[in-house]
């Protein structure tokens, strides 16, 4: 069946990802990810440290492509290495962080200890981030200790799509301590974020624009213009005209 193909591939690639990450423990591990090319598969590892990843010479890394063929049967297994670019906003790497540190001091600065990862991760441009510590802390009795600033997504599709989680655990004298690390990007876009944008009024001209039509009008109405003056003029020399002919004739009769 097609169904279980897929199913085992999944499966295969997951064994794969838990391997790597416990080979990679202390070395600021992030995540893994496995592309499959003509050439065989490309296995990426992300993180914070490369130089611990690849080793004295390559070492390391030949003897991991070693190890993923002969365990999980690859034929041409590829490992390459990416930096974390910002490694105060994953999680994986804060969680392991966190881990580290109780375990060297010891759960009587386990306060101190969140608080600091805390303020990093914010300074970092985080949105928000939470932090919980579970376990024998500091007492015999199991506890959850958390620590959360600024603004976290709970519920909805960006708070399982969005949202970064990882886990991490500490092996204690008490006993094992879990712990959980989840952090709001700051590149995330939240559905009720609305910027007004402030738009600049501009004074829309009214004026009809001049077309040839009524430019040519616009001229014969100055040509009518400068002809009512002339035919104005010559009215008022008829008229002259006719006065002084009916003065010589008024003359003429008074001799008689």
């Amino acid at each position: 069946m097609i169904e279980r193909q897929f199913v085992n591939q999944k499966k295969k690639e997951f064994q794969i990802q838990e391997f790597i990450a416990n080979e990679l423990k202390r070395v600021g591990h992030s995540m893994t990810r496995i592309q499959r090319t003509p050439l065989g598969e490309k296995v990426i590892i992300h993180a914070s440290r490369p130089g611990l990843v690849v080793g004295r010479k390559g070492a390391n890394i030949k003897q991991l492509t070693k190890v993923l063929k002969k365990k999980f049967k690859l034929e041409n297994p590829q490992i390459e290495i990416a930096e974390v670019e910002n490694v105060n906003l994953d999680p994986q790497i804060v969680a392991e962080r966190i881990s580290t540190s109780l375990e060297r001091y010891g759960l009587n600065r386990f306060k101190g200890i969140g608080h600091r990862v805390m303020e990093d991760v914010m300074n970092a441009g985080a949105i928000g981030v939470e932090i919980l510590i579970s376990g024998k802390v500091p007492s015999s009795r199991a506890k959850r200790w958390r620590f959360y600033q600024g603004y976290l997504k709970k519920s909805g599709d960006i708070a399982i799509n969005g949202v970064k989680t990882a886990y991490s655990i500490a092996k204690l004298k008490t006993g094992v301590v879990g712990i959980q690390v989840r952090i709001m990007p700051p590149d995330l876009k939240l559905p009720d974020d609305i910027k007004l944008v402030e738009t600049k009024s501009e004074e829309i001209d009214t004026q009809e624009p001049i077309t040839e039509e009524k430019q040519e009008e616009s001229e014969t109405s100055e040509d009518e213009a400068q002809e009512q003056p002339e035919e104005e003029t010559d009215k008022e020399e008829d008229a002259e005209k006719q006065e002084e002919n009916g003065e010589k004739s008024d003359g003429e009769g008074s001799e008689k």
